[in-house]
C-alpha cells in the first residue's frame, strides 16, 4: 500500500498509542513491518542520524525501509529520527521520507527554537511531518535523566513558535536503558496532553515497564519510541547461536533468529499499545 502519513497512524492507533521502532540493519525493518502485518496494527519505522553515520549513507537503507513500507499490507510510516543536520533532512525528505525529527537540543532555547522553526517551516511546504525535543538528550543524560522534566508552559510556548506537529517531552524515561526501571511521571504526562496541542512522543521507552508504558498511553501520550529493547533481544539470540555452534559461519543461520526474536517483541509492543491481551489476534480496526 501506498505510504501511510504519521497523523493517519495516529489515528488508526487510537485509542492506543503508536508504536515507533528504530531501523538499524534490513532484519530490524523486515522484523517490524512483519509484526505490524500480523497485529494488524500501524507502525513507524525510524532511522537514526547515527545509523546512518555507522552506515556511511543514508539511501540505501532508507530507501530498503520505504519499499518495506511500501509493499506492507499494514500502515507504515517512514521517519529519519534525531537528525541535527538540515542537510539530512533534506536528502531524506528527498528519498521519499515523509516523517521527520529535528534534535536541535544542543543549542539554547533560543537557538534550538530559530533552527527548529526554519526546519519547519521547510517541511510544511512539502507536507512533512515534524517532530522535535526540548532539552539535550543522549544516553540517560540531558531531557531524559531522571528528575528532568519538561514544562508545560515552555513546551506550549515551544511549539507555538516552532509550528512543530508532534514534540518529544521528558517525563521520566531515558535514553539506551537495559534495565526496565525508568518511572514515569503519568501526572505531568497528563498536564502536558492537557496544554500541549500537538501529539506527544515518549523516547527512552526501552527502560519503562510494561504497565508504565500502557498508562503513559492511557494518559495522553501517543506516540513511543523503542529501539534498545530491540537491539538486546537481537544481541541475545545471536549470542545464543553462535554459542552453540563454533564452527558457524553463515550469517543467515543467526540473523534469522535475531530478526525472529525482534518481530516476537515488537508484535507484543503493538498488542501491549494497543491494550490487547497477550493472546489476542486483532481481526479488525483499533477499539
Amino acid at each position: 500500500m501506498p505510504l501511510t502519513p504519521v497523523p493517519d497512524l495516529i489515528a488508526a492507533a487510537r485509542p492506543g498509542g503508536l508504536g515507533a521502532f528504530n531501523v538499524i540493519t534490513l532484519e530490524h525493518a523486515e522484523a517490524i513491518a512483519g509484526a505490524a502485518e500480523a497485529a494488524k496494527r500501524p507502525v513507524v519505522l525510524q532511522l537514526s542520524e547515527n545509523t546512518v553515520r555507522y552506515h556511511g549513507a543514508l539511501a540505501p537503507l532508507a530507501l530498503a525501509c520505504l519499499r518495506i513500507a511500501a509493499d506492507s499490507s499494514a500502515p507504515v510510516a517512514v521517519h529519519l529520527d534525531h537528525a541535527t543536520s538540515f542537510d539530512l533532512v533534506v536528502a531524506a525528505v528527498e528519498l521519499g521520507v515523509l516523517s521527520i525529527m529535528f534534535d536541535a537540543s544542543a543549542l539554547d532555547y533560543a537557538g534550538n527554537v530559530a533552527a527548529t522553526a526554519e526546519v519547519a517551516r521547510w517541511c510544511r511546504d512539502r507536507e512533512v511531518f515534524v517532530e522535535a525535543e526540548l532539552g539535550e538528550v543522549g544516553g540517560k543524560d540531558g531531557a531524559h535523566a531522571p528528575g528532568v522534566r519538561t514544562d508545560p508552559d515552555e513546551a506550549v510556548e515551544f511549539v507555538t513558535a516552532t509550528g512543530v506537529d508532534a514534540l518529544a517531552v521528558a517525563v521520566g524515561s531515558a535514553h539506551a536503558m537495559h534495565a526496565r526501571t525508568a518511572e514515569l511521571d503519568l501526572e505531568l504526562i497528563s498536564r502536558l496532553a492537557a496544554k500541549v496541542p500537538v501529539p506527544l512522543v515518549l523516547h527512552g521507552s526501552s527502560g519503562v515497564p510494561d504497565a508504565s508504558l500502557r498508562a503513559a498511553v492511557e494518559h495522553g501520550m501517543t506516540k513511543v519510541n523503542i529501539a534498545t529493547r530491540l537491539n538486546v533481544l537481537l544481541s541475545e539470540a545471536v549470542r545464543a547461536v553462535l554459542g552453540g555452534d563454533a564452527e558457524l559461519s553463515d550469517p543467515r543461520k543467526y540473523l534469522a533468529p535475531g530478526r525472529a526474536a525482534v518481530r516476537a517483541e515488537v508484535g507484543r509492543f503493538l498488542r501491549l499499545l494497543a491494550d490487547q491481551p497477550e493472546s489476542a489476534h486483532r481481526q479488525g480496526p483499533p477499539r
